[in-house]
């Protein structure tokens, strides 16, 4: 039952794959302009990876739902350093309504409270960064935060850090490389959505783990 179940979410992020690249290149425009509407190519997913860490717990049906999202976003902010209010005002409620109903079924793992406040702390501390620094960080990274840190607040606090933790540490090191090879100075922007989303699926695998 648990192979089949990863077996499935493997499958589910194969296909779910094949659409993210067009509806990544029809977003990936600059503010103003109308949307595009093909790519080809495809994009891995990470749905077997949570099937592994959630198992049969019901919140990983909230996990596959807003995985595509996740690697959506990711792919629009690499492209042209923008994070839609389309993709990431949606993506916050969605989190929200997912993890309510997880939370009214049997065996969940995690605490609808806490991933509402998780994604109100988190939201909050992008925001802080924004209003110290808007030209290092973005108000899309403000509103991918909320919906990072709702499902990040579903196993609780240490995951909230955690995760957030690693998005920074992943942008650092990515940053610092940039530097080292002499593609970019310390004031060169860098699309910082990829590493939310990445430290983000870090903290719900070891979440899913450790719950």
């Amino acid at each position: 039952m648990y192979a089949m179940l990863i077996g499935v979410a493997a499958l589910w992020g194969a296909a779910t794959g094949l659409l993210v690249p067009r509806a990544a290149y029809r977003f990936s425009v600059p503010p103003g302009d109308p949307w595009r509407d093909a790519c080809p190519a495809g994009h891995p997913l990470t749905g077997a990876a949570l099937a592994w860490s959630t198992g049969t717990r019901p919140e990983l049906a909230a996990w596959l739902v807003l995985a595509p999202v996740a690697v959506l976003l990711a792919s629009i902010d690499h492209r042209v350093h923008r994070l839609p209010d389309g993709l990431t005002l949606p993506a916050a409620g969605a989190s929200a309504v997912l993890l309510g109903l997880a939370a009214l079924l049997p065996e969940h793992a995690g605490s609808w409270l806490s991933a509402l406040l998780g994604g109100l702390v988190l939201g909050a501390f992008y925001f802080l960064l924004f209003l110290v620094n808007p030209r290092g960080m973005g108000f899309g990274d403000v509103k991918l935060a909320l919906s990072l840190g709702t499902v990040l607040g579903w196993y609780g606090w240490p995951v909230v850090f955690a995760g957030g933790f690693a998005g920074f540490l992943f942008g650092a090191v990515y940053g610092a490389g940039l530097v080292a090879l002499r593609r970019a100075d310390r004031k060169t922007g860098i699309p910082f959505g990829p590493f939310m989303i990445a430290g983000a699926f870090l903290g719900l695998v070891f979440g899913g783990l450790a719950a």
